[in-house]
């Protein structure tokens, strides 16, 4: 991979993390607010209840995706980026243009998958 393109990559990656932490900072926020509301009755609670089961829930995924970008930024500082943790082969630019922080290749990713549903 050209330096011109891991340089494109990091920037997206450094991008997407920096509006990770903001989506996560404004959740967390959104979630003190709720647990300070002057609740009435059994419908507040249960929608105070499932809003934070919904936030909570795309917290957790933010902070997932998270890990993935750190290990990739430490993959680009090391020279290992775009190559699959599985088979080790480059991992297609197309694919890296989806999922910059993908840490396997189409093939691989598939059989991850599977090996999961299991």
């Amino acid at each position: 991979m050209q330096d011109s393109e891991l340089k494109y990559f990091k920037e997206i990656l450094e991008g997407r993390k920096e509006q990770i932490k903001k989506n996560i900072l404004g959740v967390n926020e959104e979630l003190l607010q709720l647990s300070s509301l002057e609740l009435n009755d059994e419908g507040d609670y249960a929608s105070v209840g499932n809003s934070s089961i919904v936030e909570s829930a795309i917290v957790h995924q933010q902070e997932q995706e998270l890990k993935e970008i750190n290990v990739a930024l430490g993959k680009i500082a090391n020279g290992g980026y775009n190559v699959c943790d599985m088979c080790e082969e480059p991992i297609g630019i197309q694919r890296l243009k989806v999922k910059p922080h993908a840490a396997y290749c189409i093939v691989c990713r598939e059989i991850v998958e599977k090996s999961r549903k299991i």
